[in-house]
């Protein structure tokens, strides 16, 4: 199972962090900051949709057929743990290393949006202070390490439930 589940957890890992590169890039040559959050998300739902596949190997070549909702839960956990962990730690080098101005990037972007959305000064002023909020709480690097994990890991978790309660096989008596 570990073998399996680190495997499938690097694999999948190396596609996150794949993507949110090249998710990133997208968006900070972009002069609107304007990236693709459905297709980063779809990619994240089908990178993470192979744990299926995972907990399927295992129940069928190496459990004789059969596995039980906590093991395949548990394996899909593993698996996402390791791939989310991955992408986090690249984000933190990708972030604090080469694009230590993202937040502030981000702020303008969020800025500019309320102001062509017509939002009134006393909005964009007090969104202004969100983002001022944002940007002192993201100086945290546990903050950062929260937010990041918050992005992907709901993710796996949900996508580990699905496939224990869809391959969970008890053995006849």
């Amino acid at each position: 199972m570990k073998k399996i589940s680190t495997i499938y957890g690097l694999i999948m890992g190396t596609i996150l962090v794949a993507n949110m590169i090249y998710m990133t890039i997208l968006c900070y040559n972009n002069p609107d900051f304007k990236g693709n959050d459905v297709v980063g998300y779809a990619v994240m739902l089908i990178v993470f949709s192979m744990i299926f596949v995972a907990v399927k190997q295992i129940r069928d070549k190496q459990n004789n057929g059969f596995i039980s909702f906590a093991r395949a839960f548990k394996t899909g956990l593993l698996i996402t743990l390791i791939a989310s962990t991955m992408y986090v730690v690249i984000w933190l080098f990708d972030y604090y290393l080469f694009i230590p101005d993202f937040i502030d990037r981000y702020t303008l972007h969020v800025l500019k949006n309320a102001k062509a959305d017509g939002a009134s000064a006393a909005e964009i002023s007090k969104k202004a202070a969100e983002m001022a909020n944002f940007k002192e709480m993201y100086k945290n690097p546990l903050f950062v390490v929260l937010i990041t994990y918050a992005e992907v890991f709901p993710i796996g978790l949900l996508i580990s439930l699905i496939s224990a309660l869809i391959l969970k096989r008890k053995p006849r008596v």
